[in-house]
């Protein structure tokens, strides 16, 4: 109860603002290569993982996001508000169809490097947009003292992923997410050295600035561990998009997020977090 007041008050104060904002879609571009309008995504990310859209040419985005404790635990943490984990980055539009991204993570410490390039974009002739992210994350919590011939080599993780979207209408935007994951270091009894995963989502347009996305991933996962399934609401704000969510999985890297989701819809047992995007 005390969760959905909250996500009320903060959509609330964000649609006090919207009638005096310039359309994002004006300021940051609308991935197209035609001059035609491609309706996409609004934001970089669907929920937690990379949707097709870019940052133009010269875009200089901050990016903070937020993920709280289970709801599951109530009061007890005032409902995951007492156990937050945090990313603050940067992502620079290099070209039109290239940026890079540079984050720090409190959970496990992790410093994350990104490249993202768009190979096609959906026009008269293609179908759909192709899109490739690449990541490189140090887990700088690493310890010696649990692992006595720690090099830097053992710290690293590696994601590669290949994004496909259509818009569908106006509306209506769907992508497909294939993934594959490397660890360096691993704990053999909970987790996989080698992840490849399959899944998507996708964005439905609610008004001109308020959006529903979801998305959903699986891989043949330990049994410690859950699928992630997020949900999340796009509100765009003049230079900002913001994104309330509510996820199975705490982790903001992609690939904490891809294999450590503990919680369980089911259960209730999700988390309730943020992204904020601001472009200058």
């Amino acid at each position: 109860m005390l969760t959905r007041l909250i996500l009320i008050l903060i959509v609330s104060l964000f649609e006090s603002q919207l009638h005096a904002q310039d359309d994002l879609l004006d300021m940051l571009g609308n991935d197209s290569i035609t001059g035609e309008m491609v309706y996409s995504f609004k934001g970089l990310q669907m929920v937690n993982l990379q949707s097709t859209k870019m940052p133009n040419s010269g875009d200089f985005y901050f990016v903070v996001s937020h993920r709280f404790g289970s709801l599951k635990d109530g009061i007890d943490t005032f409902f995951g508000l007492d156990n937050a984990t945090t990313k603050i980055g940067f992502i620079y539009g290099i070209e039109n169809w290239l940026s890079l991204g540079l984050s720090r993570h409190t959970l496990n410490k992790i410093y994350e490097g990104s490249l993202k390039y768009r190979l096609v974009n959906q026009n008269d002739e293609a179908p759909v947009t192709l899109v490739g992210y690449h990541t490189i994350q140090v887990n700088s919590q690493l310890d010696r003292d649990a692992y006595p011939n720690l090099s830097f080599e053992n710290r690293l993780s590696y994601v590669s992923q290949l994004l496909i979207s259509r818009a569908i209408s106006h509306s209506l935007t769907v992508e497909v997410i294939g993934s594959y994951l490397y660890k360096n270091v691993y704990n053999p009894e909970i987790e996989h050295q080698k992840q490849f995963s399959v899944g998507g989502g996708g964005r439905l347009k609610l008004s001109k600035r308020l959006s529903l996305n979801a998305e959903y991933m699986y891989s043949n996962l330990p049994s410690f561990y859950n699928n992630p399934l997020s949900l999340g609401l796009d509100i765009e704000t003049g230079g900002h998009v913001f994104q309330l969510l509510f996820t199975n999985s705490q982790g903001v890297s992609e690939s904490n997020y891809l294999t450590n989701a503990v919680g369980d819809w089911g259960k209730g047992d999700v988390y309730f977090g943020f992204n904020l995007y601001r472009v200058f």
